[in-house]
């Protein structure tokens, strides 16, 4: 059971406002905070580098809290500065020729596709997006059907930006693991909003922010990849932390995902990202996910009494974030508007996943993305609103 009253005390701004933008960057709770300014303090107190050795422990520690969370070992995980630097390190340490192919899926994401693009331009390698069926989810059968022995990598976002649409990330890393293709998996709107086990999903890298869902700082995020992949990846940039200088004409690999790292970091930021960690996993993914569905389909239930307004979600279970538009108003107006009313909510522009948005003629589309620290009362509010917009 969720202490929420707790949980709202550790989130001041819940007090005075409505935030329901955590698919963008999430109120980060008190002891994240807290972690940040007590590291940046002890800083200005005896400068960053002993600073990062007094606090040597702690900062090891995060390590471990992420490899908790995602069901991995210490080793497996790099620490980065952001999901896109995590995806970009993992996705371009991988080998293309000439005729190789990627197959990705329909909603995938802007910064990850523009990588495919560039590779395809570089190398020549094909890139084949999956159908998705029915009900909007990427098409398994569709998804083995597909593989060749031309197939180098299928690489997928697992909760796509722009509206509740959860992919079979689990269902394509069994296909992935029985046909011995490496699987990279964004789980940025994953990670923190639902249980996330990389061995039961069976993903051979996955990358991930602290922003989001997870309440930690901006410009921190996290990689993992499989031990036995690990030793067959050079990361495409290296320093002499991620490689040591061991003689004048050679450098030695680290044995451990921190090859993907380099050696300067912000080290507050990653005491944040940890205590973010630690919290999340102290109230338990289970219960934070059980909750967060319960507030997305509550108002999923309220936008659809509302005539005017048409949910963009897809998926067979969507989860917590909740798309829709809304006839005789454009997204940036309804964000807006809400604004001014003390609710926060975002907008999903088209150009982030250019391919399900064209396919489903999208335009830019209203973004709530309620977490497990906002209350029933809350959702209603932006029900109320709504409505109310309606009418005039």
């Amino acid at each position: 059971m969720i202490d929420i009253d707790r949980i709202r005390a550790d989130t001041p701004a819940a007090r005075r406002l409505a935030y329901l933008h955590n698919a963008g960057a999430a109120l980060m709770p008190a002891p994240v905070v807290a972690a940040m300014k007590r590291h940046i303090d002890l800083e200005s107190e005896i400068g960053g580098y002993a600073a990062a050795d007094r606090e040597a422990d702690r900062l090891e520690a995060v390590y471990g809290s992420v490899a908790r969370l995602l069901n991995a070992a210490t080793d497996e995980i790099a620490l980065m500065e952001n999901a896109t630097v995590a995806w970009q390190m993992a996705f371009y340490a991988l080998p293309f020729r000439k005729g190789d192919r990627i197959l990705t899926a329909e909603a995938e994401y802007a910064a990850n596709y523009v990588a495919f693009l560039q590779v395809a331009k570089r190398t020549g390698v094909i890139i084949d997006v999956v159908p998705s069926d029915t009900s909007g989810e990427l098409d398994v059968h569709a998804l083995e059907r597909m593989i060749d022995a031309r197939v180098k990598l299928i690489a997928i976002t697992w909760v796509p930006t722009n509206g509740g649409l959860v992919n079979p990330a689990a269902a394509v890393g069994k296909i992935a693991r029985a046909r011995g293709i490496p699987y990279l998996l964004d789980a940025c709107q994953a990670v923190g909003q639902i249980a996330v086990d990389v061995e039961a999903i069976g993903c051979d890298m996955l990358s991930a922010t602290g922003r989001k869902f997870l309440r930690g700082p901006r410009g921190t995020g996290f990689l993992y990849v499989r031990r036995a992949l690990l030793q067959q990846l050079e990361p495409p940039m290296i320093d002499h932390f991620a490689a040591p200088w061991v003689s004048r004409d050679e450098y030695r690999l680290r044995d451990d995902a921190r090859r993907f790292e380099t050696w300067e970091n912000n080290y507050a930021a990653r005491l944040g990202l940890g205590a973010s960690v630690d919290y999340a996993l102290e109230i338990g993914l289970a219960p934070i996910e059980q909750r967060g569905h319960m507030l997305a389909d509550r108002l999923r239930n309220g936008l659809a009494s509302i005539r005017s307004i048409t949910i963009r979600d897809l998926g067979r279970t969507p989860g917590a974030i909740v798309s829709f538009t809304m006839k005789g108003y454009e997204a940036d107006g309804i964000v807006s508007s809400a604004a001014a009313a003390g609710i926060a909510i975002g907008v999903s522009h088209p150009s982030s996943t250019r391919i399900d948005a064209e396919l489903r003629s999208l335009p830019p589309v209203v973004r709530a993305s309620p977490h497990y620290y906002n209350t029933e009362a809350e959702i209603d509010r932006l029900i109320d609103h709504l409505a109310s917009l309606a009418q005039r």
